[in-house]
């Protein structure tokens, strides 16, 4: 740490940052926005929970996106602070979900399966093609993390909506929809108690050492080693 902080690299004002992970940020910031309006229309007219939650998410995401990106220039500190909301946000979502589940299990109705599919179809291509951007990226700050994770999880969801979208098309009921909308909530709620802890270190961290995490790049590489 001493000697990566002493050295003229460290020591820049400016941060340097990977164009690749910038360039990502925004396409996943376009296709998560774009989504969202794609699923709240699908999941009305579907009458689907599991799409519903799933726009939320979209929502959450795309918002998640344009923070990454407003911080993605500023020391460890700000980017574990951006994680943590993040973080807070992914859990928050994930009750969300619980909440609507239990509604919808008293008081509501089988969706429509074929609009399940194929927005899930759609869905999912979407969500595989952003993950396979950030894949890199996967094991870098809790900022970089927390993306990733969003990425990757988002894609797991659209297939289980789309098992979902099967079960109601053979059973008739709402259970599967509802079974995977629970299922949502908790991916939501793990990845949400995993990003908070990752980024929760990293800002002790950076209030432990000040000087030395103030460059994206001195506290990157602190990050990794402790991770």
């Amino acid at each position: 740490m001493p000697a990566c902080c002493s050295s003229d690299h460290c020591s820049s004002d400016h941060a340097s940052v990977d164009p690749r992970f910038r360039k990502a940020l925004w396409v996943a910031l376009i296709v998560n926005t774009i989504m969202f309006a794609v699923e709240i229309a699908g999941g009305l007219h579907a009458g689907s929970v599991s799409l519903l939650a799933d726009a939320v998410d979209f929502a959450g995401d795309a918002a998640n996106y344009a923070l990454s990106l407003t911080v993605l220039s500023l020391g460890l500190m700000w980017r574990a602070r951006a994680a943590l909301v993040k973080g807070l946000t992914m859990g928050g979502y994930g009750l969300f979900v619980v909440g609507k589940s239990a509604w919808a299990a008293l008081y509501g109705v089988a969706p429509e399966p074929y609009t399940m599919g194929i927005i899930g179809l759609l869905a999912l291509s979407a969500n595989l093609s952003v993950a396979l951007m950030l894949y890199t990226f996967r094991d870098g700050d809790a900022n970089m993390r927390s993306v990733w994770l969003c990425s990757r999880n988002d894609a797991i969801v659209n297939l289980t909506i789309i098992v979902a979208a099967l079960g109601v098309l053979g059973s008739g009921t709402r259970w599967p929809d509802l079974i995977v909308a629970v299922m949502i909530s908790s991916l939501a709620l793990t990845s949400a108690f995993t990003v908070v802890r990752q980024a929760r270190k990293e800002i002790a961290m950076a209030m432990t050492f000040p000087v030395a995490m103030s460059t994206p790049e001195c506290g990157d590489k602190q990050s990794q080693a402790d991770i």
